[in-house]
């Protein structure tokens, strides 16, 4: 079971339905998607996106390359376990280095074409087949990604509307592609209480609440369910959090706000904390392209993100000091809090 913080734990208490934003990015009016992505960002920090343009024989190559890795043997699964001086490769259960678990299996892809060929070597019986279904995802994913936050930016009235997008066409930009595969669940043992708390206790959590510490993520999964999104509960006048389970689609792409984009919109755009469960009878898996820019470069809230009544609320850093934090904190913990104006000045 993965470990989520004490306070998450009392906070985050119930579910509920929510109507997420979907955002058809084929609309005319450019004007009226940016500001469209934009508010979804604001409330949500996650949207739908459908007419997406990415052709349906690139996802679905991707899907048949992540089921047939899966469905290997175990032994001929750890063939591709990271050697120590690279985390790509093939996971098991364990998250990161800190202890926490989960209940999945995964392969974790750097995204440049050359790593890419050679991780696939112990990956896929046919190397070529594999890497260059890999390739063309990972390809139409960043133009997805690209150009959202090139409406981002327009949308926030940023002069350099590349602003963003330029970090991940960086030919050393630290993007990553990751692969979760969460086992089914056998009837007999599948918790027939739907209270969220009692699922907690159950063990059956794949990935444990957190935000994701890149830019921007292109999510896409298969048609089952799991994924459940942190959303402040109207209820209790927003003082509360709730978890909302986000219908699958097989079809189309969700968006998630990163840490480092909330960080260089100074806290206009939020991260979104969300989490996976695996109370299902049917397998689920799903594609995480994560954004990311270059280890060298600033992240800092952009000039006209600041102002007198809105203060830098974030000290500057690389991308590099940045992911070191974030991968050294269990997940649940609050990784941008270490970087926040207000917790350098109390200290």
């Amino acid at each position: 079971m993965v470990v989520a913080s004490p306070n998450s734990m009392m906070r985050t208490k119930k579910t509920k339905a929510v109507g997420f934003p979907t955002i058809d990015l084929s609309m005319q009016d450019r004007s009226k998607l940016s500001k469209l992505i934009v508010k979804a960002c604001e409330k949500y920090g996650f949207f739908k996106v459908v007419n997406h343009g990415v052709p349906k024989e690139v996802i679905a190559r991707m899907e048949a390359e992540g089921n047939d890795f899966f469905a290997k043997p175990t032994s001929e699964k750890l063939h591709a376990c990271p050697a120590q001086a690279t985390p790509f490769g093939y996971g098991c259960k364990n998250i990161g280095r800190n202890g926490d678990k989960g209940e999945l299996e995964y392969l974790l892809l750097p995204t440049d074409p050359v790593s890419v060929s050679e991780r696939s070597k112990t990956i896929s019986n046919d190397q070529t087949k594999f890497s260059c279904a890999v390739n063309d995802y990972i390809e139409a994913a960043r133009e997805v990604a690209c150009e959202i936050l090139n409406l981002v930016a327009e949308g926030l009235w940023v002069p350099d509307k590349f602003v963003f997008s330029r970090l991940l066409r960086d030919v050393h930009c630290d993007s990553v592609l990751r692969i979760n595969h969460y086992p089914p669940m056998k009837e007999e043992n599948k918790p027939k209480v739907i209270d969220q708390n009692q699922r907690m206790n159950s063990n059956r959590i794949g990935f444990g609440e957190h935000t994701d510490p890149q830019i921007l993520t292109i999510l896409r999964s298969n048609d089952v369910g799991g994924l459940q999104i942190s959303v402040p509960d109207p209820d209790h006048d927003g003082t509360g959090l709730l978890w909302v389970p986000v219908p699958p689609d097989s079809n189309e792409f969700f968006v998630m706000v990163g840490d480092a984009l909330q960080v260089m919109t100074n806290g206009r755009l939020k991260s979104v904390r969300h989490r996976a469960m695996t109370n299902t009878v049917k397998p689920r898996m799903s594609m995480m392209y994560f954004g990311a820019p270059p280890l060298n470069s600033w992240i800092i809230p952009l000039p006209n993100m600041v102002s007198p009544q809105n203060p830098t609320r974030y000290i500057p850093f690389t991308w590099g000091e940045y992911k070191q934090a974030a991968y050294s904190l269990r997940l649940g913990d609050s990784r941008i809090d270490f970087f926040n104006t207000t917790n350098q000045t109390s200290n």
